[in-house]
């Protein structure tokens, strides 16, 4: 009897945790915990959005010349190096199945987004997991791992779940020291809340051997359409609209993010009250005793004195209807990661947690 077995790899993948959305028992609930932008998207988006329905009996297009352009008139980038995707999550999985086989390896740090891990072994790859210094990406200890099977490396920058990021010199120092085999991909999710940094995009235009990606999903707030993009050599993007499906994206999705990209006054708000409660809240949970890198992202990750204290917060800040994410699994058990909503919900966290410290001590 024949036995149907999935290709090597796969079975070696755990399934995806997302942030939860809800508590039982419940109704006034803040969800802290998948970092997405508390005011939503922009009113226009939202229109463009509405106004998509007329024509959900038509195709979309194949080629999303319009969205391309769109960010590069933005962005200031060369739209022919810009593919579009379902989220950035899709130009990563793009990216291992062109570039990875059996054998072949792909490097990413110890804190490093869980995709990263999942497309190299859905793509038959070996993850290779790399020490960070002090939560942040360490160039020499990726340098140090690199091999003639290397064909991928992946940062974050700024990082998920830890908010940290590195400077354009060190992640140049790292594009040149790559073996020449070797891609380095810059993912800029986050990218949107540093203000003055174009995501490692001027990289990408100097070198052959860096990608970029982004998202929509967060300073945009387009989370549930599923929306990113990449930049890359033209080489490099004409191998991915190879195995890119001709539809993988709805019109809908199309015309929403082209509204969100050229809505710039909405995420100038969004990056400025962002910066503001993400300060405050840093410096309240600071008062409390409970510490975070600077953050260079919409989030913070407050680090207790023990796994035992951050998950007691975390039950308390539940039945108070108040959901931030564990990240046990990016191995910092002693961490909670909060997204920075806007100033109430920020305010109620702090005060849920001032209120967990009193009844603990």
């Amino acid at each position: 009897m024949t036995r149907i077995t999935p290709q090597p790899g796969i079975m070696d993948i755990a399934l995806y945790q997302g942030g939860a959305s809800h508590v039982d028992g419940v109704v006034d609930v803040v969800k802290l915990s998948s970092n997405e932008n508390p005011f939503g998207p922009s009113p226009k988006a939202i229109a463009a959005c509405q106004a998509s329905a007329a024509g959900l009996h038509r195709y979309p297009s194949t080629d999303h010349s319009a969205l391309r352009g769109a960010i590069a008139g933005v962005y200031a980038l060369d739209k022919e190096r810009i593919i579009c995707g379902v989220g950035s999550d899709e130009i990563i999985h793009f990216l291992c199945q062109a570039y990875i086989g059996q054998g072949d390896e792909v490097i990413h740090t110890e804190h490093g987004f869980a995709m990263y891990r999942i497309s190299t072994l859905a793509a038959g790859g070996t993850p290779v997991e790399v020490a960070e210094d002090t939560r942040r990406v360490d160039v020499d200890a990726i340098l140090a791992a690199c091999t003639d099977r290397t064909k991928l490396v992946f940062i974050a920058n700024p990082n998920n779940p830890t908010a940290t990021m590195v400077g354009l010199e060190e992640v140049t120092r790292l594009a040149e020291g790559l073996p020449p085999q070797a891609l380095l991909v810059l993912d800029g999710a986050y990218a949107e809340y540093v203000p003055d940094y174009d995501g490692g995009a001027a990289l990408v235009e100097a070198r052959e051997n860096v990608v970029m990606t982004r998202t929509f999903s967060k300073m945009h707030g387009l989370g549930g359409l599923r929306v990113g993009w990449g930049y890359a050599p033209k080489a490099i993007i004409e191998v991915l609209n190879r195995i890119r499906g001709p539809f993988n994206l709805s019109t809908t999705a199309l015309e929403t993010a082209e509204a969100a990209v050229r809505d710039t006054d909405y995420a100038a708000m969004c990056l400025a009250e962002n910066a503001k409660w993400r300060e405050w809240l840093a410096s309240e949970l600071d008062k409390l005793g409970i510490p975070s890198d600077k953050s260079e992202a919409n989030f913070i990750l407050a680090r207790f004195a023990s796994e035992a204290d951050a998950n007691a917060c975390d039950d308390y800040l539940k039945s108070q209807g108040i959901l931030v994410r564990r990240v046990a699994g990016y191995k910092l058990p002693k961490c909670l990661r909060i997204t920075v909503g806007d100033g109430p919900s920020c305010q109620r966290v702090v005060a849920a947690i001032k209120a967990f410290r009193q009844d603990a001590a």
